[in-house]
């Protein structure tokens, strides 16, 4: 099974993500793992034939989880999956959860892909209306190519039961 997640930053994506790959039990891989280089002393954006690499690379596997908000170069990424995932939790709810998950990063309690600061934090607010006002309209009319693929999920609700619909087969 290749699964393609997309949402805002705080909708969900890498808590669904590790989700499905561990009933699954395939590999979980982030768009912005592939965007970046992480290093100890900061990330370093990847050259574009470098990050479209890595994301053939894991297309090409027998089964995969996906996340990430990326749309420019993810095409072959959605359409090699089996089903995507639209994550569109409310924006006010996201925001709650970049304040949590920032408080949990500081405190040691959630880890992090890059260093928790409050640049990155302030960042994060302006990725979700980014998200909202730009990126979300944007996906939907990518979205009419595949939409007998698309689960629209708009409340955890809803993710929980799409998560019992995939146990289910």
């Amino acid at each position: 099974m290749k699964i393609y997640i997309i949402g805002s930053v705080g909708s969900g994506k890498t808590t669904l993500a590790r989700k499905v790959a561990c009933k699954l039990q395939v590999t979980h891989f982030e768009t912005d793992n592939f965007v970046w280089t992480r290093q100890l002393t900061g990330d370093i954006r990847n050259e574009p034939e470098v990050r479209d690499h890595l994301l053939l690379e894991v297309i090409h596997r027998d089964a995969w989880v996906i996340e990430g908000v990326h749309i420019d170069w993810t095409d072959e990424g959605l359409q090699a999956a089996d089903q995507i995932v639209f994550l569109d939790i409310p924006f006010r709810i996201r925001r709650r959860r970049i304040v949590l998950r920032f408080i949990r990063q500081l405190l040691k309690i959630e880890k992090a892909n890059y260093h928790p600061t409050f640049t990155i934090f302030r960042r994060m607010f302006k990725w979700n209306k980014y998200f909202e006002n730009e990126m979300k309209p944007a996906f939907l009319v990518k979205f009419n190519k595949y939409e007998k693929k698309v689960h629209w999920l708009q409340s955890d609700k809803e993710v929980e039961g799409w998560l019992n619909q995939l146990e289910r087969g």
